[in-house]
């Protein structure tokens, strides 16, 4: 077994996909509109499945605002320059909510980042990590 995807409800769909895209160098990988139950899902990831985890974005046509519960906790992706990842993220309209640094009682260097709606992610420096999303 392995994990396919995580879903997140968004307020604004085209938002959404402008930040995992152009803040974060996700791909948009594909869209599909359910009319009778009014939602519409959207795709975002470095890769497809089934060699990439996706991020599936979901509208819920008619709901602009969700809060994001207190069980949550934060989506992770690596980065081969933290640094110059918070750069970017900044130089494309992100908001970076931790600089980055060593993590609490540790070395591995971390920041994050908040997304439109709210949802924390956590990106983790790793020189092995490839340069798939341009983090």
């Amino acid at each position: 077994m392995r994990i396919l995807h995580t879903m997140l409800r968004v307020g604004d769909l085209q938002r959404s996909i402008d930040f995992y895209t152009r803040v974060l160098g996700m791909k948009l990988l594909r869209t599909s509109e359910n009319p009778e139950y009014k939602y519409t899902l959207a795709f975002v990831g470095y890769g497809n499945n089934p060699d990439h985890a996706e991020l599936e974005l979901t509208y819920n046509w008619g709901v602009d605002r969700y809060e994001p519960g207190t069980a949550y906790g934060h989506l992770a992706i690596s980065a081969e320059d933290i640094y110059a990842a918070c750069d970017s993220v900044r130089t494309n309209g992100g908001n970076v909510t931790r600089e980055p640094g060593p993590v609490k009682g540790g070395s591995t260097v971390i920041a994050f980042v908040t997304d439109p709606d709210g949802y924390k992610i956590e990106l983790i420096e790793r020189k092995d990590s490839g340069r798939g999303a341009g983090l």
